[in-house]
């Protein structure tokens, strides 16, 4: 009885307060969000977007710069394909975090592949990092806090070729770097503006960052000789600027891994304490796996210490530590000699087809009619060429023909193929004839 009354007053009482209480306010939640601005398309993966939105059965895509075999379809190396098939069945493999630098293993071989597997790697601060644009976010993030300002600047200036990869801008932009261009390509000739190069690099601000693409420079394909990078060195040191080389295509450009890194290793005979972002999505073919590393050549054993201590912290704030499998496969393939001969040989296989594609471009236009001289195409190196085609001319070859590129005239060769160049060709012809290629 008790119980009851207890029940009962209880509910009373509860009942009484809640018709008591006023009424609850109607929370905003998130009321900032309708002020958001809808952003911008990526350049190049809002092309690809629009590519699969496309209902035309004669479309191509020569946008995106990921390697397609010559069915169109993406390859698995099989070096790697062998590799992750060993990881599966390791039964002491296992899904624990990484260090925040990485498997040091890992980064000992990358180094070695980059910097040749004789190098002293010692006073080589390295780490495991997110792919190419984790490393240039890194990177970037590491001079913007590290290096000495120039005399009279807020920021670090970063002299980046015009033109480079478009997420460079926004990547170091957002690291705290100030973003300034040198002029690398010249349009009149659809070749490398060496001197023009050479005169913005005298004219930086000493104590500049000076970001160089290794090999396959992304988009124009054009690299400097090896007498052009020395002078580019001699420059360079005279004027105390600090290197910042992006590695994406080592082993992809050329098909020799070994010839590709002959810059890099160049620099660093010289003197320079080059700082390199290394990527393996290109030529391990890993785009999905997010492999890479960032990594400083110091001058002494307290220098590479302290320079490991500030890029964990810099890591450890931004994504704690890297994935690993990516990893894994490069560590897997590179420490066994079979597979390293066989992945050499499918670097071959890749270089092969796209340096075959982009022959075979030039040789089309020239069957199909078009009078341009295309020799630049061929002179290239790397997965695009970058054809001098107009803004309005790529624009023609989307809206006409269903090709999708990006605005500048670049075309990813590893797009084509047997079944689809001549249809590219002729359609490059149609847009081209009788206009300018150059300035």
């Amino acid at each position: 009885m008790f119980k009851a009354a207890c029940a009962l007053l209880f509910v009373t009482s509860v009942t009484a307060f809640a018709m008591e209480a006023p009424p609850a306010k109607k929370l905003k939640a998130g009321s900032f969000l309708g002020t958001i601005p809808e952003g911008p398309p990526d350049a190049i993966l809002g092309i690809a977007e629009a590519f699969k939105a496309c209902t035309d059965e004669r479309k191509v895509n020569v946008c995106v710069g990921a390697y397609r075999d010559s069915s169109g379809k993406p390859w698995i190396l099989p070096s790697v394909r062998q590799a992750e098939e060993r990881l599966l069945a390791d039964p002491a493999a296992n899904k624990e975090y990484a260090p925040i630098a990485g498997d040091a293993a890992y980064v000992q071989l990358a180094l070695g592949f980059a910097y040749g597997v004789d190098a002293d790697l010692a006073n080589v601060a390295g780490v495991q990092s997110l792919s190419g644009t984790g490393a240039c976010r890194i990177g970037g993030h590491f001079f913007a806090k590290f290096a000495p300002k120039p005399a009279g600047l807020d920021k670090v200036p970063i002299y980046i070729p015009s033109p480079t990869w478009g997420n460079h801008v926004k990547i170091f932009g957002e690291a705290g770097l100030d973003v300034r261009r040198y002029r690398y390509y010249d349009s009149k000739t659809n070749r490398l503006d060496y001197d023009g190069l050479l005169e913005d690099l005298k004219g930086a601000p000493d104590g500049s960052v000076i970001l160089l693409h290794s090999c396959a420079h992304n988009p124009t394909g054009c690299d400097p000789t090896m007498d052009q990078w020395k002078a580019i060195s001699d420059v360079i040191k005279a004027k105390g600027h600090h290197v910042f080389f992006d590695s994406a295509y080592q082993g992809f450009a050329s098909g020799d891994a070994e010839a590709d890194a002959a810059a890099l290793r160049f620099f660093v005979a010289e003197g320079h304490n080059v700082v390199l972002a290394q990527s393996f999505a290109k030529n391990f073919g890993l785009y999905g796996e997010r492999t890479g590393t960032l990594s400083v050549v110091c001058n002494s054993p307290e220098e590479t210490s302290a320079v490991m201590s500030q890029l964990k912290l810099i890591i450890r704030p931004m994504y704690s530590s890297p994935p690993i499998h990516g990893s894994s496969i490069v560590r897997t393939v590179l420490t066994d000699e079979g597979l390293t001969k066989e992945y050499y040989d499918n670097c071959r296989e890749m270089a092969s087809r796209i340096r075959a594609m982009r022959e075979k471009l030039v040789t089309v236009l020239k069957e199909v009619g078009s009078a341009h001289d295309w020799s630049h195409v061929t002179e290239q190196i790397g997965m695009f060429a970058f054809t001098g085609m107009s803004s309005d001319m790529c624009d023609e070859l989307t809206s006409k023909y269903s090709i999708f590129l990006t605005r500048d005239g670049r075309i990813s060769l590893a797009g084509l193929n047997d079944g689809n160049i001549e249809y590219v060709a002729k359609a490059v012809h149609d847009v081209t004839d009788g206009k300018s290629i150059t300035a």
